[in-house]
């Protein structure tokens, strides 16, 4: 006797040694539980964390993107994705308003350069016997050129419909004036503005002011030439609210954070330019051509004519976004470019085609927002790498159909911040989750070896106490009256309103959280270990803690009640879970009428269960007790839920009756394989365990009465069941005698009940 007492003595103390828990003799006040344990409840609503994790990743993305935009860090590629959607776009048709008069180098080898006065005269002579509408000479004519300067002055100062061009002074280059007899209200400045990162000219300078004493006009030519065609036509120009109006069509001005924009010099009024394609927007004819009348008057009549020069020897040209065509020049001549310049303005005001459009800043902020929400969601839901990858790529291509959608009716949406949010949103979430997963892994490897540790102390005790019992008479057994319907539970938050099952590990409770909106239905289950003394109960609340904390994680599987809340209440344990209305498989096919099931429904049950298992042993967790009665099918969805992650059961000592081997170990016999009565439970155990709930299904037999084989020791049950041989072989394998022998994970059981379906 007092052997033995010294021999529990040394267990204990060897449990306070590994225990981080500081257990007195007396009950344990709930407040004190809190601290001590950590037993805090689980009250916010279960959506939260994935939602939280996703709006702060979105919104911390998004602010990320909106910092390297304002450092004008994405804008070069921005413009690029711009320059490619304008080069893709379908041609258009081009509309026969505007005939470009081009001064090639085959013609200043003929004519020479620069071009007399005479030459220019000339030209007009031929070009106003056809009857255009409105002639603009993009040729300077600062000074005279001899011959025929005299009566090209006349000619200019006379002839109403001719627009003449200067240029304003800039780095680099002097004041260029207008000719001297044309008035200023015929001349505009065809000076073009190209971006200061690669030169590119996608923005038009309509109106601009300049101190320059001679190029005093403030609008430009292109400009100029557009309302004048317009103007002859009835069609006037007005300003309201500082912003342009041509009959009922307005210009809006471009701001300095416009569309792919920041931070840019809009000083002057300026908008996009739509481009149309270079082969389409306008009929072409060479000097000589029409010096030699061979141009067909109706390609002149009612028109606006062009003059300039193409040659590359006069005049540079500048890049557009069409410059990266293998077909066109690199640098497009600027008589083209004002072309195109009127030809937009035309075109808007006589045929409504729109003007290119973008978002406030602001939208733009939340259109970033919601790609980064896109990305952060889909993260959460996939967390697999090849998954996101592939539904990644489809979003990206959707993303982009989607803002080239919207360009083709001229609407302005940068891709790449909106892309970037998604991917970088995207892998942040899955970074944090994978981290978070690796995080809550370890917490439950440690969880589950301090779990077998206690499991191992707690059979020590219930060996050693079971013998105790019978020299002490079971002085430390004290009997508590079990709860009723009605009963109040923690402070009166948890009423009792059913008593599902009562045990000699404890009892299970429907109850009503009074503190929840709704007052919702959740399981109580009270755990009441029979022992009472100190010593006993240091064991006791280790494993529940441990236990706890693993089914906290596990609950985030929609396919496991969640753990709402765990504590401690004058020696006894709750769990609070969340309550799964429906029905357990043992009412599908019950063990009492032997009813039995098709292989569809077997397999789609196994599958289900799998699914779930799979999710279970990643976290190196074993259920331990996988029996119809703990499965249950949810009646809002139909699915099967998994419940009763059982090894707090263990914290009822035997009874002098119960046989050592339905102590030391946990599970249903039947159901549980050999190596878990043991004492030694291993992953495949649940898989032995739901393989014999699938025989069960087909057979209606109950496991516990199924015959062994007397030499394998393998279970004998097909002589029961209609069932196809593929089936059958993969139960076989489930619920083989030797761990080593069957599957060892879920995942190549639903692998092989796969190709079962294909």
């Amino acid at each position: 006797m007092i052997r033995l007492l010294e021999k529990f003595r040394a267990a204990l103390g060897k449990i306070r040694r590994s225990s981080k828990l500081q257990v007195t003799n007396s009950p344990v006040n709930l407040e004190q539980t809190d601290i001590l344990k950590g037993a805090s409840l689980r009250d916010s609503a279960p959506n939260k964390g994935w939602l939280q994790t996703i709006l702060i990743a979105s919104v911390g993305v998004t602010v990320f993107i909106a910092a390297i935009r304002e450092l004008r860090w994405l804008q070069p590629w921005e413009l690029r994705v711009y320059d490619q959607m304008l080069r893709s776009r379908p041609e258009k048709a081009s509309v026969r308003r505007i005939l470009l008069v081009t001064i090639t180098e085959a013609d200043i080898k003929r004519v020479k350069w620069p071009l007399s006065d005479a030459t220019i005269n000339q030209l007009l002579d031929k070009l106003e016997s056809y009857q255009p509408r409105v002639i603009g000479l993009n040729i300077y004519r600062d000074l005279p050129v001899e011959p025929g300067y005299k009566q090209f002055a006349d000619r200019l100062s006379r002839q109403n419909n001719i627009i003449a061009a200067c240029g304003f002074s800039s780095l680099g280059n002097p004041e260029i004036p207008p000719p001297a007899t044309v008035p200023e209200k015929r001349v505009g400045f065809n000076d073009l503005i190209a971006d200061e990162n690669d030169n590119i000219v996608r923005r038009i300078l309509l109106f601009a002011h300049s101190d320059d004493k001679k190029c005093k006009t403030t609008t430009s030519f292109a400009a100029l030439l557009a309302i004048n065609y317009l103007q002859n036509q009835g069609i006037k120009t007005s300003f309201t609210n500082e912003q342009m109006q041509i009959g009922k069509t307005f210009f809006p001005t471009l701001k300095s954070n416009s569309g792919s924009y920041e931070h840019l010099d809009a000083a002057g009024y300026q908008i996009m330019l739509n481009y149309r394609h270079v082969n389409q927007f306008a009929d072409q004819v060479t000097l000589t051509e029409v010096l030699n009348n061979q141009v067909n008057a109706n390609f002149v009549k009612d028109r606006l004519v062009i003059i300039g020069t193409t040659a590359t020897s006069i005049d540079k040209g500048f890049y557009t976004p069409y410059s990266a065509l293998p077909d066109q020049v690199p640098r497009m001549p600027s008589v083209y470019i004002h072309a195109q310049i009127a030809s937009q303005i035309m075109s808007a005001v006589l045929d409504g085609e729109p003007l290119i459009w973008y978002l406030p800043q602001w939208a733009e902020y939340v259109w970033i927002w919601c790609g980064s929400l896109v990305g952060a969601g889909v993260a959460w839901h996939l967390r697999h790498p090849l998954a996101l990858v592939i539904v990644g790529v489809i979003t990206l291509s959707s993303l982009g159909g989607f803002c080239y959608i919207l360009f083709l009716q001229s609407g302005w949406i940068p891709v790449i911040p909106q892309a970037l949010a998604l991917v970088i949103s995207g892998v942040s979430v899955m970074a944090y989750t994978t981290y978070q997963t690796q995080q809550k892994t370890k917490l439950i490897i440690l969880e589950v070896e301090k779990q077998e540790e206690a499991i191992a102390q707690l059979n020590v005790l219930l060996k050693e106490t079971a013998i105790l019992d019978k020299h002490i008479h079971n002085s430390a057994t004290i009997s508590l009256p079990e709860k009723q319907t009605g009963d109040l539970l923690l402070s009166g938050r948890y009423k009792i309103i059913k008593v599902l099952t009562s045990g000699g590990f404890g009892c299970i409770y429907i109850a009503e959280d009074t503190q929840r909106p709704g007052n919702p239905n959740c399981i109580v289950k009270q755990l009441m270990p029979a022992r009472r003394d100190a010593r006993f109960l240091e064991v006791a609340r280790r494993l529940f803690n441990t236990e706890a904390e693993i089914l906290e994680v596990l609950g985030e599987h929609q396919q496991i009640p969640k753990l709402l809340a765990y504590f401690e209440d004058n020696q006894e344990f709750y769990l609070v879970e969340q309550y799964i209305p429906g029905h357990t498989l043992s009412e599908e096919f019950p063990p009492v009428t032997r009813q039995v099931q098709k292989e569809p429904f077997v397999i789609e049950m196994l599958k289900e269960v799998l699914e779930v298992l799979a999710f279970v042993h990643h976290h190196r967790v074993i259920h331990r007790d996988i029996k119809p009665s703990n499965i249950i099918r949810s009646e809002i969805d139909n699915r099967l839920v998994l419940i009763d992650f059982g090894a707090v059961k263990l914290m009822q000592p035997p009874s002098t009756e119960e046989t050592e081997l339905a102590t030391v170990a946990i599970g249903t016999r039947g159901y549980a394989p050999p190596e878990q009565f043991a004492g030694h439970p291993r992953l495949s155990s649940d898989i032995y365990a739901l393989g014999m709930v699938a025989i069960q299904a087909l057979t209606g037999v109950p496991p516990q009465q199924l015959p062994p084989d007397s030499e394998t020791g393998n279970v004998k049950w097909r002589q029961w069941a209609k069932v196809s041989d593929e089936l059958a072989n993969i139960l076989d394998k489930m619920v083989r005698y030797h761990f080593s022998d069957r599957y060892q994970s879920a995942s190549a059981v639903l692998q092989d009940l796969k190709r079962i379906a294909e």
